[in-house]
Order: C-alpha cells, then structure tokens, then sequence
C-alpha cells in the first residue's frame, strides 16, 4: 500500500458509503473499503467517553430519558471500560441486583462496537423470544436514538436492509441475537464480541447439544481479541452460574469512603440500620467507626467510590459484584421496607436475596418435608370459608378413571388455606364427569363475611397427561370464566408465561407452566408456621394419605455433560397428585395475579372486622388407609 493512501486511511467506524466518495469506488469495491477498515486500529477511546459523548436514551427504554452520564452511575465505568479494545481484559463478569443499570452498560458496549470497533457480535438472551423483546424495546431504542448508530445501521423497512428483528448489520460487523435454548442460534458463527445476558436464567441444556454458556463461549474461541460479557442476577447457590464465573475472577467490590474515618468499605446489609421501628431513616454506618451516612449523601458516595480486587483471579477475567444498596433510584429505605414485608416468606426472601442482596440462595438438595408434622397443624375453623380469604383457585389433576381437585383460599401475602379436595369418579373420555367439573367449578361457597358466598375465581386443568383432547374440549370456551388448559414443564421457567400457545390439536390457549418453581415456592410455604404470610392451613378432616402425596417429592442433583442440574425426584409407587393439584391451583393464582390481580387490595376490600382463625388443639396422625379414596362431598361444596 502506498503512503499516500495510508494516510487516507478512514477511521475504524466510517461507514462505506464514506470510501465509495472519498475513493470512488462503486458499489462492487465495498468488499475493498471494508477491507480497509479492518486495517485501522481499534480507536483510543472507552465505552464510558464513547457513551458520554454518543449515547442518548428515550423515554421508551429510561425512566431518565436524554443524554447519557456515566456519572449518575459511577460503578459502571470500570465495567465499561475493561470492555474497551484498550484493555487487556478478555471476560467480564457483572453479578448485580436489579436497578443498576448494567443491561444498559452492555448496551452502550453494543454501540461503541457497532460505531468504533466493528466485528461479529452475538447477544444472548434465556430465550429467543426473551431475544426478540430485547431487540424490539432496547437495542433498536438504542441506534434509533443515536444518530451515529443510524447512519450505520440501516432503516429496517428499507429493502434488504440487513435489520431484522434478530440480525442487524453495520459496516465491518453485524449483531446477532438468540436465546440460550436454541442451539442453533448459539453456533451459528464464530464472534468476536459475545454479550450472555441473564445467565442464571438460561436452561441446563441446549436443544441436547450441551450448556448454552460453553457453546456461546466456543464461538468466540478463534478471535485472540475477544470480549466476552457475563450479566445476571445471582440464583441458587451451587448452580448459578454468574457466581460461579465471578468466583474464578479477581472478585471485585466497589469500596466507598467513611465520612468519619475515611477507611473505604463495601456496603453491606448488616451495615444498614434504622432507629426502632423507624425505616424510612435507614442510613448506612461504617463498619469500623459506626458514622451514620443518610441516604442524601450516596450520591456522593459513590462518586468517590472505587472498584477493589479481594482475590487474583485467573488474570484474564474482571469479576465485579455490586447489590441494589448501591443503586441511584433505590434508596435503602425502600430496600429495608421491602425485607421487613418478605423476611417471614422464605419464597419472597429468596427474590430479595437474589435481586437486592445480588447473594445467591441456598438449598439443603434431598429435603423431605414430614408430613406427619404437617398433620400435626390441622385446624378446625367451622364449615364456612374463613374470613380472611379474598380469592379461591382451583388445581384439577386428570387420571385414567378420575379428576382431582384441590380447592384453595387465598389471603394477604399468599397465605393459604386448603378449602376442600374432591375425587370425581368416572372416564375422562366421556361426558360425564366432565359436567360433574363444571358444576363443582360453578358452585359458590359459604363464606364467614360475605353474605352471598364466594366462589371460584380461576382453575387451572392439566392437559399434559391422560386425556388431553378430552381436556382441550372441556377448556375450550371456558377463558373467559378463566378456566384454563395448562402443560407442566420442568427446568428453569416462570410459574406463569407470558403469553399463551395455540400450537396444539385442540387449538385452546396452552399455558405452558413452571412447575419445578412452583413446587419450590410450595415447599417452602409449608415450612412456615402459621399464620402469617405465605403460611399453609389444612382442615381438621384431612387424613394422613393426602399428606403423603403432598410431600412425596424431593429434590436431586444430577450431572448431564459434566454441569449440574436440580430435578424432582418421585420415589417408585408413591402418588403425588396432593402435590400436583395444589401446584396447578398455585399457578391459577399466578394467572390471577398476571391480569393484574392485588391479592392484598383484594383482602383489604373483605367485610371487617376480620379476625384470624385459631388453630385447633393438635390432633393424633391417622395412618394412611390402603383403601382406595373416594369422593369428598364437604359442605362447602353441596353450597
């Protein structure tokens, strides 16, 4: 190459429609230009400069729409700018709580990338639709919004833009999006920028191919310039993933200055106090003088703050571990107050743990709950529905001869209280017990405060089993008294999906259900004392083999490909349907909540005075009975 024209070498992020003028190349001498491109140095300049100077956000992705300042969010900087092609980090590892901005600090990467140091770049998302919600509100708000990032990343109505939902095309590079369960989509090309988002929300396994974070990680491996991005808040402990990378690191904190000693320490829950009773004044203290530092003064706090490594790592991966405590929009008032509403609910604690502690949960794996135990709480509140229950869902199991019912109640903060359970008896291939359900769904109950009873707001039917045409003919039509068809499915899903699939032979919106973090959800209530939130009550009637079934499942780990997965585990010969129904009708009430039910507001609307239900006097186990079970007909169902 001459000297002449290295001289007019364009800038790493010129578009080529700039060579084609400056050079006069037509349209066939694109490949050249881009060639030329690629002969420039990566620019000297941050993700965190490139940002100040570039990034604006809409009101559509920031509940702070303008200009970007990297100063609101001080922490983010270092992360940022490992990401630069000036640092010689390869990996870096964010595991954060919510509200810190981190996915927009990926996102501000994918610009600097898209603008300055154009190359393949692969998004991952838990999911391919999780990927295309991704693509939709945040990174197509992100180059519509940034004038240097249109001008490279064509208008997608245009014809073959190369701007689709999960595939944008700039100059020198193109982004691609996928999730974590598609195989396909993970081994699709080989990348130099790799972006894994959420990954404690991934799958186990990848369409039978593997861990989803191993074939991503494989498509960066013939690029000696990668950058590799790890996002997610922190789950279970043992199998998170976001821990597990950021333990191999150098294991940073953000250590802030004490206004009285000035030693710098990392702000830590137990370090959060309020005077009694008063948590709108939480305020943090430093751990070795005890000086009160207000809320008032975070923001400064954070702006002396520093990134400290407590570890060597393996030289290659910057790991940075950050709590919601130290978030701008999140003051420490709002995080106490939402501990001192979770802290008796070990399935709310969990979710405060992971998303503001950014701490992973732990789990005794193979705990069997004691359902003599459980018996041993039965109480007798009368044959009315107690006074504190403002929703009653339905779960209905289908067997080759029979449907199972459990009937729950439900109050303030999930707290639960086993109204009935029914066995109808008869073929699920004809008719008949079909319209035995339907009257058992339509009846009302017989309320302790409400007059004209109440009766069952939502039912969940599983089709994934015996008789699912004749469980799709049932459902169909019933959505709006919000009797649903739902699929259980294992793994690492929400209790309730977004939206519905119609991809079946009965054609009926299929409510494909979590049913692994349901069973956790109820396990965990059970170990709750009543009363009080998310606590379980049983009737005095119920007999010992229905707390058998309700407990018959435990957890267990198992290898697959060398990484480890949690599964529940049946012994042979046990029934579980007490545990089947009672997930279904939990799931019911996750649908509820879905359409935008308040439990809590529901509860506060019920006819006062509303009292508590006494426990009865404990009552002796009755051995379970090898008879087989017939239908129960209480009083709250014969109305």
């Amino acid at each position: 190459m001459s000297a002449s024209t290295s001289q007019r070498l364009p800038s790493r992020g010129s578009p080529s429609t700039d060579l084609s003028d400056d050079y006069g190349y037509d349209g066939g001498d694109q490949v050249l230009a881009a060639w030329l491109q690629g002969l420039a140095p990566d620019p000297d300049l941050t993700v965190s400069r490139w940002a100040d100077r570039h990034r604006r956000l809409t009101s559509v992705a920031s509940a702070e729409p303008g200009a970007w300042r990297t100063d609101r969010t001080p922490y983010l900087r270092s992360i940022m700018d490992d990401l630069s092609p000036s640092s010689a980090v390869e990996r870096v590892v964010f595991m954060k709580g919510a509200q810190l901005g981190g996915t927009e600090a990926g996102l501000n990467w994918l610009g600097y990338v898209i603008h300055h140091a154009p190359g393949p770049l692969l998004l991952v998302q838990p999911t391919v639709e999780g990927a295309k919600r991704v693509s939709k509100q945040r990174v197509d708000a992100l180059i519509e919004a940034s004038p240097d990032l249109a001008a490279r990343v064509r208008d997608p109505r245009s014809r073959d833009s190369g701007n689709t939902v999960l595939m944008k095309e700039f100059p020198g590079g193109v982004l691609i999006l996928t999730g974590a369960n598609s195989a396909v989509g993970l081994r699709s090309m080989p990348v130099r920028y790799l972006f894994l988002d959420e990954v404690d929300g991934y799958p186990g396994d990848a369409d039978g191919e593997g861990d989803p974070v191993a074939l991503a990680i494989q498509r960066a491996a013939t690029f000696l310039n990668r950058k590799i991005l790890m996002v997610s808040t922190p789950t279970l402990k043992g199998f998170s993933r976001i821990e597990a990378a950021y333990l191999e690191s150098d294991r940073r904190v953000f250590a802030l200055p004490c206004d009285g000693c000035g030693e710098r320490h990392q702000i830590l829950w137990r370090d959060i106090r309020w005077p009694g009773g008063q948590i709108d004044e939480a305020a943090w203290h430093c751990p070795t003088c005890g000086t009160r530092h207000p809320e008032h003064r975070k923001p400064a706090l954070l702006a002396a703050g520093a990134w400290q490594a407590t570890a060597s790592g393996d030289g290659r991966t910057a790991g940075y571990h950050l709590s919601s405590l130290y978030s701008p929009w999140v003051s420490w008032a709002e995080i106490a107050a939402e501990h001192a509403a979770a802290k008796e609910d070990p399935v709310r604690l969990k979710v405060w743990v992971n998303t503001k502690l950014a701490e992973t949960w732990e789990e005794r794996d193979g705990e069997r709950l004691d359902a003599d135990g459980l018996m041993l709480r039965r109480e007798n509140w009368g044959t009315a529905v107690p006074a504190e229950v403002a929703v009653v869902t339905c779960g209905i199991d289908v067997q080759d001869d029979r449907l199972e019912l459990e009937i729950v109640g439900w109050g303030r903060d999930e707290e639960s209280w086993s109204l009935d359970t029914v066995v109808l008896w008869g073929d699920p291939a004809g008719s008949r017990v079909w319209d035995d359900l339907d009257t058992a769904l339509s009846r009302r109950l017989s309320h302790a405060t409400l007059p004209g009873g109440i009766g069952i707001d939502a039912a969940c039917i599983d089709t994934g089993g015996h008789h699912t045409l004749a469980a799709y003919a049932f459902c169909r039509g019933k959505e709006r008294r919000r009797i649903w068809a739902i699929k259980g499915m294992a793994g690492a899903r929400p209790i309730w999906p977004r939206r519905p699939s119609r991809a079946n032979k009965g054609k009926v919106n299929l409510f494909a259900i979590g049913v692994d973090a349901a069973k956790e959800a109820v396990y965990a209530r059970l170990k709750v004392m009543p009363p009080g939130a998310g606590s379980c009550h049983f009737p005095l009637e119920r007999d010992a083999a229905w707390f058998e079934q309700l407990t018959a499942e435990r957890v267990r780990t198992r290898y697959v490909k060398g990484f480890p997965q949690r599964y529940w585990w049946k012994p042979d010969g046990r029934r579980n349907e007490a545990l089947d129904t009672r997930v279904y009708a939990y799931a019911a009430l996750h649908g509820l909540i879905a359409m935008g039910l308040s439990l809590n507001a529901r509860v506060a609307a019920l006819p006062v005075p509303q009292t508590k239900t006494t426990p009865s006097t404990p009552v002796v186990a009755i051995p379970a009975s090898p008879r087989r079970r017939r239908a129960i007909a209480s009083t709250y169902m014969q109305g």
